[in-house]
């Protein structure tokens, strides 16, 4: 079933938001709707809660899920992700939260065998009320077989070209945020002459736990500063990350980008393997002190 309006839905969520984790999904387009809902449901959030126009179609399947509830929500015309973000937030404080576009898919230290509730528990268990993910761009190795850059069979990720730099506080004479990078990589970084500025970080504060008064930015960070920090002072915390499509059919959907790129690939270039040791391996993400 689906809601109208988002204010229609949290006005009756029923038991959508009575535990959580809760994921958000907005949908961009059509590309592996199916498939996005279907792993987060797999990670084991209580609730999924799909943004799309009605338009969208799904897979029987993946309709008559009882834990998807889908909100009749527009982004491609104009319908905010941060304004949906903080009303959810508003309506369920104390929730862990999740949220990502469609072709995107959540990895955190082994998922494979450990649902995103036992992870959160534990990050709550060390006084953290969130979770730095990193955005890690997926691309098909052949755009002549695949030419709209998606391929679950065939996905591609960089293995190496990852780097961070000090976040500066305006506030306080641009001297380094504590315990706050902003992280690039991928092809972001390596097509960022087609990137905006302000979009080229791959961090993104993707699980939180919401309260009052906590509001989403533009930039993926949050109202309280403490929310977008890496770790907390005494060692280092886990850490997960996203593995998107996104940035890959945006730059071959893009009419400014799409005849300067004949393939993705290059020489560190490896295919993506969908497993969490590939990820930890390559220092994409941080077990911390869960063993």
């Amino acid at each position: 079933m689906t809601a109208p309006t988002l204010t229609e839905f949290l006005a009756a969520p029923d038991t959508a938001l009575a535990k959580g984790p809760v994921a958000m999904v907005f949908a961009e387009d059509e590309v592996e709707l199916d498939s996005t809902l279907r792993h987060h449901v797999d990670s084991g959030f209580n609730s999924v809660l799909f943004f799309a126009p009605d338009s969208f179609t799904l897979a029987p399947d993946v309709t008559e899920n009882p834990l998807i509830h889908r909100i009749a929500y527009d982004l491609p015309s104009g319908d905010s992700l941060t304004g949906a973000v903080d009303a959810v937030i508003k309506a369920a404080p104390g929730l862990w939260m999740y949220y990502c576009y469609n072709a995107e898919y959540l990895f955190y230290p082994f998922c494979e065998t450990r649902t995103i509730g036992e992870l959160l528990a534990f990050h709550t268990e060390e006084r953290r009320d969130a979770m730095l993910t990193y955005v890690i761009d997926l691309y098909a190795g052949d755009l002549a077989r695949h030419p709209t850059a998606v391929s679950l069979e065939e996905a591609h990720m960089d293995k190496s070209g990852y780097y961070a730099l000090a976040r500066n506080d305006p506030a306080n004479h641009n001297h380094p945020r504590e315990r706050q990078l902003d992280f690039f990589g991928g092809l972001r970084w390596r097509y960022e002459e087609h990137i905006p500025a302000a979009r080229r970080k791959i961090d993104r504060i993707a699980l939180f736990r919401a309260k009052a008064g906590l509001t989403l930015r533009d930039d993926h960070t949050f109202s309280d500063e403490e929310y977008n920090t890496y770790a907390c002072p005494w060692h280092n915390n886990l850490t997960g990350a996203i593995v998107s499509f996104r940035t890959a059919k945006a730059l071959k959907r893009n009419p400014g980008s799409t005849f300067d790129i004949e393939g993705f690939h290059w020489h560190n270039s490896i295919p993506f393997e969908w497993h969490s040791r590939q990820l930890l391996d390559l220092g994409l993400m941080e077990p911390g002190q869960w063993f």
